[in-house]
């Protein structure tokens, strides 16, 4: 599989030539290693996982550095935050842009060091897995369902691994490893099942009153633990939108997972076809759309400005999405057949937002316009 060609390349390529530090944040073995090793195939490369590179880093951070002044990739820098003052007075003194290329499955750590050390200094990207559009030229999808079971991991792809034995042990490598590592997490089993539980209500309002009483934890531990989630690339809050943005923070979120083969896995579902009947088809559906849309966004370097709507008499849009000052409303429907009923919270919502584009995404194959309301599908996103 060609990993060449990831959408992100050119606008990271460009931000080398601004800023003294390009970060590239992602889940783990999304293809950050492989991505910055082709933006800049002739830097040096050091694996700060490795424990003698750590070792080193740690105790003589400048004398590390020193031995890197020609261009060099660090991975997985979140391991060595006793680096960043040293980053931050090494490029000072030389002033030159593109030097160092960092990268990290780690979001919360990493993004409190260059807060607080780099700020105003290094250009912040994010890495997802594949997206939709990145594996089209390479791979035959077939069918939304393939898409959405296989997910849109690199390694995955590159050794053509099935997804019942990929993700399982990824899995288990991510509970065994970056929990622990993020949070110090002792009862995994517990932890396991909040993320078992969390796929089951994709999609859903994220009630923390209903987690703890399941699971006999307090609500504090509960937001605690989705805080790891996000902070490792693994799940993602989408908020409520509100014309007072106040209200946008305070309302209670839904939850969806950033890659949906994993979310699958926990769901259970092992091959395409066991979507057909699959209690969680729809939120699985509606999570790979809103996924996709903001992986749009991120391969092009911007922040996605994301909500869901949902008003007082429960009429509801799946996604809004915010961009150059306009504002599009999604509606998504995993049903392969139209109808007209799946206008009705696009067109409550108008009342909201008279100048917001509408849009319906559904499984099915039709392209038209109702109501001015454009009909589409995944493969036209």
């Amino acid at each position: 599989m060609n990993f060449v060609n990831r959408l992100l390349k050119d606008k990271a390529l460009n931000l080398l030539t601004k800023f003294p530090f390009l970060a590239i944040t992602g889940p783990r073995q999304s293809g950050k290693t492989t991505f910055a090793k082709k933006l800049k195939p002739e830097y040096e490369y050091v694996n700060l996982e490795l424990p003698e590179n750590r070792e080193f880093a740690k105790s003589d951070p400048l004398a590390f550095l020193k031995n890197y002044q020609k261009g060099v990739i660090l991975d997985e820098i979140q391991w060595v935050p006793e680096l960043f003052p040293y980053l931050q007075v090494i490029s000072d003194e030389r002033n030159r842009p593109g030097e160092y290329i960092l990268t990290g499955s780690q979001n919360f750590h990493l993004s409190s060091q260059i807060t607080q050390s780099l700020a105003g200094r290094v250009a912040m990207l994010n890495l997802l897995p594949f997206s939709l559009e990145e594996l089209k030229a390479d791979q035959n999808i077939g069918s939304w369902e393939n898409l959405a079971v296989g997910g849109g991991y690199p390694r995955k792809y590159q050794f053509d691994i099935d997804p019942t034995d990929f993700y399982p042990n990824y899995i288990q490598t991510y509970l065994e490893r970056d929990v622990r590592q993020i949070l110090n997490i002792k009862d995994l089993a517990a932890f396991q099942k909040f993320i078992q539980l969390l796929a089951g209500r994709a999609g859903q309002l994220f009630n923390q009153s209903g987690f703890s009483n399941e699971l006999g934890l307090d609500n504090k531990t509960i937001n605690s633990w989705l805080g790891v989630l996000e902070a490792s690339f693994v799940a993602f809050r989408l908020p409520a939108f509100y014309q007072n943005f106040n209200k946008r923070i305070l309302k209670t979120p839904k939850v969806y997972f950033y890659d949906t083969g994993v979310l699958c896995n926990l769901l259970g579902i092992k091959k395409a076809t066991d979507l057909n009947l699959h209690f969680a088809r729809g939120a699985v559906f509606e999570n790979l759309i809103i996924l996709e849309s903001i992986k749009n966004e991120l391969n092009q370097g911007n922040t996605p400005s994301v909500y869901f709507w949902r008003d007082s008499h429960q009429n509801e849009v799946d996604l809004l999405q915010e961009k150059e000052g306009k504002l599009m409303a999604i509606e998504i429907k995993a049903s392969e057949t139209f109808h007209p009923n799946f206008l009705k919270g696009l067109k409550n919502f108008r009342k909201v937002a008279p100048h917001a584009e509408s849009q319906l995404i559904y499984a099915g194959q039709m392209l038209h316009q109702r109501d001015n309301i454009q009909i589409s599908n995944l493969w036209n996103l």
